[in-house]
């Protein structure tokens, strides 16, 4: 979509609401998640990595009595404990974009016109 924009001159007051109904408006998300879709989608991206992918296969392995070969747990330990260091430092860098976009958004600025 093209973003129409108009000069505080005033005289464009109906083109400009007419514009607003069906643009965005000008503020910066740089944020991957929000709150509803940050578990589906971090488990997406994490399930991408080939590392990941083994010790998924592993732990299913581990369910099977005939192929396991340490008990369920600790096959299951390594794959939780990596998901989780990621999921937390994706949650503390999204959260800081967040916080960034915030005081971006927030922050005054000069509009000049001729």
């Amino acid at each position: 979509k093209w973003r129409i924009v108009c000069p505080g001159s005033g005289r464009q007051w109906k083109d400009w609401k007419q514009a607003s109904t069906s643009h965005s408006g000008n503020m910066i998300q740089t944020t991957k998640y929000t709150w509803f879709t940050f578990l589906p989608q971090n488990l997406y991206e994490q399930f991408h990595r080939l590392g990941n992918l083994y010790f998924f296969f592993l732990v299913v392995l581990s369910w099977f009595p005939q192929v396991e070969v340490f008990h369920r747990e600790v096959t299951l330990l390594p794959l939780v404990v990596v998901l989780l260091a990621s999921m937390t430092k994706d949650a503390i860098e999204d959260y800081r974009k967040h916080q960034y976009d915030k005081a971006i958004n927030s922050s005054k600025t000069r509009v000049y016109d001729r």
